[in-house]
């Protein structure tokens, strides 16, 4: 069961019901810059997370009038699309706000957002960069993208990408069950993103890993990542 510090009480709380009913994420942007966009990010990873683990989750945006540029700067950094204006309660339903620290929100269970500064999506060549830059760091650590780290999470994604590419032409393994198992325990936990790209990076260098089974774990761990380390497939490199 996915559970998240809820910033009101400083305590763990389950993400979904228990009986596995709808659960609604609301992100909660005061303005369109790199903060707002990370808030946006972690509400998408919220949502991918919580389906990966067979939840109902519907997501809406409360930005006001700040709505358009922050799909367009979600829409660029491989987010899924957030319904327009406040997630009304529903019988049975868990409603998660994700705002940023000490921004307004609804009562209810809520994931605090530390601060982000950088540049957007728009001065980038492939935006999902910025997105890999973003999730080397826990949502709850504030971070400032200069130069150097967005250069190195390009090398690594574009590394990432052409292993991918090359593993894929390997016959297929399973993901390891304790590859699977520490990838699942690590973004149950608060949305661990840093600790599940160390799993990754684990499984990219050891040598008891099959190439299938590399290629299958990357594909499994993308569909939480939204960071495409599939596009390689087809290349002749």
């Amino acid at each position: 069961m996915l559970r998240i510090i809820d910033a009101r009480t400083g305590e763990p709380a389950d993400a979904a019901p228990a009986h596995r009913g709808l659960t609604l994420v609301q992100a909660h942007a005061a303005g369109s810059g790199p903060t707002d966009l990370r808030v946006l990010l972690v509400a998408d990873l919220l949502v991918r997370a919580l389906e990966i683990g067979g939840s109902v989750v519907s997501a809406s945006l409360d930005a006001g009038q700040f709505q358009p540029e922050l799909r367009a700067g979600a829409a660029a950094l491989g987010m899924r699309p957030f319904e327009a204006g406040p997630a009304p309660g529903l019988d049975g339903s868990r409603v998660v706000h994700v705002a940023a620290e000490g921004g307004s929100a609804p009562d209810g269970p809520r994931i605090a957002v530390a601060p982000a500064s950088g540049p957007g999506p728009a001065d980038l060549p492939d935006p999902a960069a910025l997105r890999l830059a973003l999730l080397t760091r826990h949502h709850g650590t504030p971070v400032r993208l200069g130069p150097a780290a967005l250069e190195e999470a390009a090398d690594t994604l574009a590394r990432w990408r052409d292993a991918v590419a090359r593993w894929a032409r390997s016959p297929s393994r399973p993901v390891p069950e304790d590859v699977r198992r520490r990838l699942r325990e690590a973004w149950e936990h608060d949305l661990d993103l840093p600790a599940v790209l160390d799993v990754l990076r684990r499984v990219e260098t050891g040598p008891e890993v099959p190439d299938g089974a590399r290629f299958e774990t990357y594909a499994h761990a993308d569909r939480l990542l939204g960071l495409d380390l599939t596009a390689g497939l087809g290349s002749s490199s």
